[in-house]
């Protein structure tokens, strides 16, 4: 018998839609990164996929909606990866080591790199991609991140403060090295180790700004 929570398995009809909706993200993600937005058509879309507009726009009715779908997936893939890393039963300063390099390395990845040039490019000609892109990626990000870091103040091994900001200041942190010499093109990419050291740096300085604090002295224990 199967199990209430058991999602159901989708007709064949409905798998070949999902099939042809990912096709279609992947063909749309690698044009919006080599065309930018306002280069791309859902015409050109349409072309590459070998198949109708119609088609195309019976997924999505607009090129907005087919860029915030595409931004949506990559967002939803590195947020599983993230909450796979966010593991409570390990120690803290590593699974922040590992989570910080996660970070760096997906920002720093050509389709990373690339979509962040996008959006700085086009974002005051389109705010909409803007706004789209924050709230699907950099937000939701800082959100499950800030989820975590709640649960560690709970247990003590955080100070009590704001997680949604302790959340953006480990963020900044990670990105205020070899990310940022990446997008003033001092270097093309960094290497590995690069990506380690800035994670370790920023989860030590995080650290100490959010170390649980001790007791006054009057209510230290006795012996």
């Amino acid at each position: 018998m199967t199990a209430p929570d058991t999602p159901p398995i989708p007709s064949r009809r409905e798998a070949r839609r999902q099939d042809r909706r990912d096709a279609i993200l992947t063909v749309a993600q690698t044009y919006f990164l080599e065309h930018g937005f306002a280069g791309t058509t859902m015409s050109g879309i349409a072309a590459e996929l070998g198949g109708s507009k119609g088609t195309l726009w019976s997924h999505f009715p607009s090129k907005e909606a087919l860029f915030a779908a595409v931004v949506e997936r990559a967002a939803k893939a590195y947020q599983a990866q993230l909450s796979q890393i966010l593991n409570v039963d390990e120690a803290l300063e590593l699974t922040l080591q590992r989570a910080c390099r996660s970070l760096i390395e997906k920002v720093t990845s050509p389709d990373g790199s690339a979509l962040h040039r996008l959006i700085v490019a086009q974002g005051r000609r389109f705010p909409e991609l803007s706004q789209i892109f924050f709230d699907l990626a950099p937000q939701n990000t800082r959100l499950l991140l800030a989820d975590f870091l709640h649960g560690a103040m709970m247990r003590g091994q955080l100070r009590p403060a704001d997680p949604v900001d302790a959340a953006r200041a480990l963020l900044s942190l990670s990105l205020s090295g070899c990310h940022q010499q990446m997008l003033i093109g001092r270097i093309d990419r960094p290497a590995p180790n690069e990506i380690a050291a800035d994670a370790t740096f920023a989860v030590d300085i995080f650290l100490r700004a959010y170390a649980p604090q001790p007791p006054p002295p009057g209510l230290m224990p006795s012996h």
